[in-house]
Parts: C-alpha cells; structure tokens; sequence
C-alpha cells in the first residue's frame, strides 16, 4: 500500500527545461506542480471530505444529546438501530477516509513533491556558467537547494491539511449553526471578520520576516562553508578569531530576524486567546439564551459548546498553518534568487557538435574584459596550426587564464571570434566542445570520492586496465596503492577528501595528470601543469607530458619557463596582447621582454610580476 501511494508520481519523470524560469512565485510553484495536479485535485477533496466528518460528528453529538431525552427502556429499540450504524461509520469508514487523505499527503505528495523540486533545481544550477558560480558563494547556492525543496512541500502540505480542511470545516460550522438558529451564527460571524483582521495583519508581517530571516540563514552557512573550505589559510595564518567575528556577524542578523518573525507570533497569540475568548462567550451564550427562551434543545447548546471549544483549538493550529504556508513561502521565494535565474551561457538553437579535425584553433580580434574596460585580452589575433605546441607566458592579470577559459566557452566572448577547425565555438555545443579539449589545472581539486571515481571522470567509459595505465604514466600508480582513507578504503577505491584534501600537492596534481591522460583529447591545455611537483618529480612528469603531447595541439601556460623552453612556439603577453613571439633562443636573442623575464629567474622561475 504504501509503495503504491510513493509511487504515484515519479519526481524524475522527463520534462522540458526552461532556461529562464518564472520570477515570479505563484508561476515558480505552478511549474514544479505539474506532474502532481491530479493529486492535487484528490488531496483537496479528501481534505473537503474530512473537514465535513468532523462537523458532522460534532452534530451527531448535539443530535445524541437530545436522543438521551428518550425513556431508557425504550432507548435501544428506537434508537439502536441508527447509533449502531453511526457507530460502524465513525469505527471503519471514518478511519478509511482519514487514511486515504494522510496517505496522499505524507506518501505521495511530500516525498515526492520536495524531491523533484530539488532534483530539477540541481539541474538547473549545473547548468549555470562557471561566471555565475563565480560570482555568489557555494554554500550559499547550496543552502538554498537544500532548504527551498523543502520549504515548497510544507507549502503544499499547508494548503491541503490546514488551509483547505480549515475553509470547508468553517463552512461546515456556519451551515450546522444556522440550521440549528440562524442567530447563533451572528457570534461566528463577527468573530470571523476579526479572526480575519488578524490573520491578515499576521500573513502581511510574516512572509517579508521570513524571507529575511531564510537569507540571513544562507548568509551565515555561506559563511561557514567558506571558512571550512579554506581551513588551510585560517589555520596558517592564524585567523580562528577573525573567521568567528566574521561568522558572528551573520549569526547576529540571523538571530536578529529571528527575533522580528517571534514579536509577530507572539502578538498573535495574544490576540487569538482574547479573539477565541469572545467567540466561546458568544456562541455558548447565545446557544444558553435561546435554550432558556425555549428556542434551542439542549442538543443544540451541546453542539454548539463542542463546535466551539474545537474552533477555539483548531485557530490556533490555523494560525500556525497560515503563518508556517507563508514562513515556508518566504524562504522558497529567498531560494528562488538562486533557483529562477536564467542561465546566463546558452547554446545556440541549432548548435551542432563540434567537428573536429587537425585540431587548428584561430583567434580573430578577440577582446575580452569581463564587462569593464580594462584588463582581460584586447584585439588578440592568433592561429595555432593543428599539432603546434605552444608556450604562453606573460605577468599576472596578462589575459593567459582568460584565453583558456574562452577557449573552454566558461563565458561568451565579448568581442571577435574562437575557430577550431573553422568552426566559431559559440556556434557548437558546450559538451561537445569540451569533450575534445583536456585540461590541467594549476588548482588540482579533485571530487570528495575514490581516486577511481576521480580518474574515470576523464573518460567513464575506460577499462580498469585504461585506467591503471594512465595512472603509471603520470607517476600516479604507486602511491594510490598506498593509500587508506578514515573508512577502511585502500587503492582506486579510498576516498581522497574534499577538493582532494587528504592528497599532497604534488599527488593531487598526478591524478590529474592521469585522468587528463585517461581522457586523450586531440586539444590539450595546460596551466601550471607541474607547479606542485618537486623537481625530480616534474622530471618524470615532464616526458610524460611530451609524451601527452605528440599528435595535439597544446596551449601550455607556465611562469617555469623551463617547462616551455622546447616548446614549438613561445607567446608573450602583456596587457591582452601578445607582443612576442618565437622560439626560445629567438626571443632571448630579441633581447626583450622574454629576455628580462628568463634573466629574472631564480631556479627557472618567472616574476609574474616583474616591472617593464
């Protein structure tokens, strides 16, 4: 039973993506509610259903109250027959109906519902650029996967086991009045118009508090996260107290609009006890004077006594309901910041896959400055003949990082054009253009998973012999074996720790040597590929990197400019621009500024930031 019910709807059932989402809520919402609109539709009515059991059970017992009036004898032989059937209702179909509606709402709507939103979530955000991760904190973005699914649920759950069951049991509360003396529904209706005030004034103040305060929480696991991440440097430069300030900030303003969203429901309490307080007096009274005047049966102050006292316990729970729907509602509008933005790097409707050829890369005045006006590359032209090897060098901030990542299309050129094989990148698939291009990084991260997830990540496909074979060649293969991880694992299969923290620097880097290996891509970038190396190590890795590089064409950046010395061509740059280039003796016979950079050197070093 409960499998058939978790399995109404499949969270990761196919869908068309959109790649601007709705910025506004209602819209936001009724796009991740498509695939349950049906049991939407059942789950308000059975919460319709339930709402009108109660009223009816609260009626019957006025209706019992007034069957008591009957002699004793004869109680059960006119009256038996009715109560034994009423009796069955509320001990079998009652129960059903209940289970039914609980059913829809615990098994197949919040499990699910939560679940697809954050599935759908996630893939919209991978989706994103590396620009737009850039530009916000990690924790925050996943502060905000993690809490809007979530967040919507209990929105949904609000509205079907509070909202909806709280109108028809309202509804159902007037009529069962009325039918009784229409004057006894005079107190619920002026109770009504001031339960309403409040409600109103409560929702009003409620949503905007809750959004704040669901950013003040994401500001402060952003935080916290990025202190962890970077434990390294607060430990190495001693700055525990000055990340506790920096965390304490955040923490303080969580803790203030928690304080603001209290005040609300702490004022609303207040009032629901005085408001409820009237509403009792009213109908019981009321009930109590036309009993006296002969107008009402004692059933009738029964049920309306009952009715009442459930009313004053339910407005409370209402009240909650409604300021949880739109507590939940503000956090799920915070989450939406991060969630409803468009993707800012598409594709092109008909973009096709790349064809790749000799692999020959030209660069048509390309310029590139990251929305201002310096910086970056300016009127850059270039051909990088199919299997050409070349070096770049240059100081920091020259443009050498933001050429490779143009070439990877991490951002769209703002200027000019990027050809392989003559064909513009911005014209083909991002995947495809990628998959044809392997990179080492100066940064070495690797996945929090095995060295065996790691290295597979190049080429997912390859055999455990592939495999094995790329590590060898990057010098990889001993250590692995050697490693163990907190859990027990050994080899390809321990854990390496997040961002491959539980690696040196140096063991790092040859797993990523061996999984750009693995990969065998006909484009080959490297930048600082053997930085964190010792020298006899970068020794053995530098063959295996020319031995990487026969057959590519290779884009190599380095501020070692021994690792670039043998290098087909050598390009430096300066300010966007390359201003020399040549072999190496060629350009330290010009007498330049690859000259002054290799007189610089201490042990094959650039000085990145070595004066003109």
């Amino acid at each position: 039973m409960f499998r058939y019910f978790e399995n109404l709807v499949d969270p990761f059932v196919a869908y068309e993506q959109v790649d601007t989402p709705p910025t506004r809520l209602w819209p936001f919402m009724l796009g991740y509610s498509q695939p349950f609109m049906r049991i939407f539709a059942w789950a308000a009515l059975m919460s319709v259903i339930v709402a009108a059991v109660e009223v009816g059970l609260i009626f019957y017992m006025g209706r019992v109250v007034d069957l008591l009036g009957s002699p004793p004898a004869e109680f059960w032989q006119v009256h038996g027959t009715e109560l034994m059937v009423v009796a069955a209702l509320i001990l079998f179909i009652r129960p059903i109906l209940q289970l039914f509606d609980v059913l829809l709402l615990n098994n197949t709507i919040l499990p699910n519902f939560g679940t697809l939103i954050r599935w759908r979530a996630h893939k919209h955000v991978l989706r994103q650029s590396v620009g737009w991760f850039e530009n916000d904190f990690a924790g925050r973005i996943a502060s905000r996967i993690v809490q809007t699914p979530p967040a919507a649920g209990e929105v949904v759950f609000q509205v079907f086991d509070a909202i909806s069951f709280s109108i028809a049991y309202m509804i159902g509360a007037a009529i069962l009045l009325m039918a009784a003396d229409p004057r006894l529904l005079l107190p619920l209706l002026f109770w009504l118009v001031f339960y309403g005030a409040l409600v109103r004034w409560t929702v009003k103040r409620v949503g905007p508090a809750s959004q704040a305060a669901s950013d003040a929480r994401s500001t402060v696991t952003g935080r916290v996260v990025d202190s962890y991440t970077n434990i390294h440097s607060v430990k190495m430069f001693a700055h525990d107290t000055q990340e506790l300030d920096y965390a304490r900030e955040a923490i303080s303003e969580t803790r203030r609009t928690f304080q603001i969203e209290m005040r609300i429901f702490t004022i609303m309490d207040a009032v629901l006890v005085a408001l409820n307080g009237v509403l009792i007096v009213g109908v019981v009274g009321w009930a109590i004077l036309l009993w006296t005047q002969g107008s009402a049966s004692v059933g009738v102050v029964a049920a309306a006594t009952a009715l009442t006292l459930r009313l004053n316990a339910m407005t409370g729970w209402i009240m909650w309901a409604l300021t949880s729907f739109f507590r939940e509602l503000g956090i799920v509008a915070e989450g939406m910041q991060t969630i409803a933005q468009p993707i800012d790097l598409l594709d092109e409707p008909d973009a096709q896959s790349l064809r790749l050829g000799d692999g020959q890369i030209e660069i048509r005045d390309l310029s590139h400055h990251y929305g201002r006006e310096t910086g970056g590359l300016d009127h850059l032209n270039l051909t990088i003949k199919p299997g050409e090897k070349i070096g770049l060098i240059g100081r920091s901030g020259a443009g050498k990082s933001t050429l490779v990542k143009l070439l990877l299309r991490f951002y769209d050129v703002e200027r000019g054009a990027i050809l392989i094989d003559g064909q513009d990148i911005s014209g083909v698939t991002q995947d495809s253009l990628r998959s044809h291009i392997g990179m080492v990084q100066q940064d070495s991260a690797l996945l929090h998973r095995s060295v065996r997830d790691n290295l597979l990540y190049g080429r997912p496909d390859a055999t455990e012999e592939q495999m094995i074979a790329a590590a060898k060649q990057a010098e990889a293969h001993e250590f692995i074996l050697d490693l163990q991880d907190p859990e027990g694992r050994t080899g390809y299969d321990a854990h390496v720790g997040e961002r491959g923290v539980k690696l040196s620097g140096g063991q790092r880097q040859r797993v990523t040597l061996a999984r750009v290996i693995l990969k065998d891509a006909p484009v080959l970038l490297l930048d600082e590929a053997t930085s964190a190396l010792d020298s006899e190590v970068e020794a053995s890795i530098q063959e295996t990197l020319y031995g990487m590089m026969q057959g590519k064409t290779v884009i190599a950046i380095a501020h070692r400019l021994s690792t670039i010395a043998q290098m087909d061509r050598i390009l430096v740059m300066d300010r966007g621009r390359i201003v020399e280039q040549g072999g190496h003796s060629d350009l330290l016979a010009q007498g330049g500024l690859y000259a002054q950079f290799w007189a610089r050197q201490s042990g094959g070093f650039l000085n990145p930031e070595a004066a003109e």
